[in-house]
């Protein structure tokens, strides 16, 4: 499995593909395909139980523990890219998982941090800014790529919803609910939304997406943010 954070870390540039459009790193990428699975249910006291892999590995964990679906990697290329046809409704769990957990850009996995706080970007009825807590599984944007992910992602408008945060803590993950049916580990919960962390439930949560709530919020148009960001640059 290969290893996040060594992907992560490096400084990429966006590579232009055949189709003259930048594919966002967080994009699953044609055969990238579900690991096979090989699940197992620990019991761990008081009629409850841990999920976990026959063949577990620390990286099949998020920080707070909480195990997370493999999904195969494709290869990169000379810029780091992952290569293959994008799945354009698709985030790979892994990749999707490590910009969330650093907060970096989706698009191109660089640093997503601007003086004024990170940059959230929303389609519309996907967020209510006025329904607490305002959640979000969609990585940040660095400034230079808030306009492309505008104009790529098939949840986003051309003016999508612009979430000025000071503040983005974890939250929880969108994943499903495992337990032991007909003597087989099998899928026995669907939550309607994310599951928070500390939720009883995560001990048998398989994640596919890392949750953020954002926090100490601006709503702002692109052209706002551009401007914010031009006064303190």
């Amino acid at each position: 499995m290969t290893t996040i954070r060594t992907r992560l870390l490096r400084t990429r540039k966006p590579t232009v593909h055949s189709d003259s459009r930048v594919i966002p790193f967080v994009i699953q990428r044609e055969g990238e395909e579900a690991a096979p699975d090989n699940l197992r249910l620990t019991p761990i006291g008081g009629g409850r139980y841990r999920l976990r892999y026959a063949d577990e590995d620390p990286r099949d964990r998020d920080l707070r523990g909480v195990l997370w679906a493999r999904c195969a990697f494709s290869e990169v290329d000379d810029e780091g890219q992952p290569m293959g046809r994008p799945q354009w409704r698709m985030m790979h769990p892994l990749r999707q998982r490590g910009c969330m957990q650093t907060l970096r850009c989706q698009i191109c996995a660089g640093p997503a941090r601007t003086p004024l706080g990170w940059i959230f970007l929303a389609g519309p009825s996907t967020v209510d800014p006025n329904n607490e807590p305002v959640l979000t599984n969609q990585p940040p944007v660095c400034p230079e790529h808030a306009r492309t992910a505008a104009e790529l992602c098939p949840h986003l408008t051309a003016e999508p919803m612009v979430f000025l945060a000071r503040s983005a803590p974890l939250y929880g993950v969108n994943g499903v609910g495992y337990g032991v049916r007909d003597g087989n580990v099998q899928v026995v919960e669907r939550p309607d939304g994310p599951v928070p962390y500390g939720h009883p439930l995560m001990s048998t949560v398989l994640a596919s997406q890392m949750v953020r709530r954002i926090g100490a919020f601006r709503l702002l148009s692109l052209a706002e943010l551009f401007t914010e960001l031009e006064h303190v640059a």
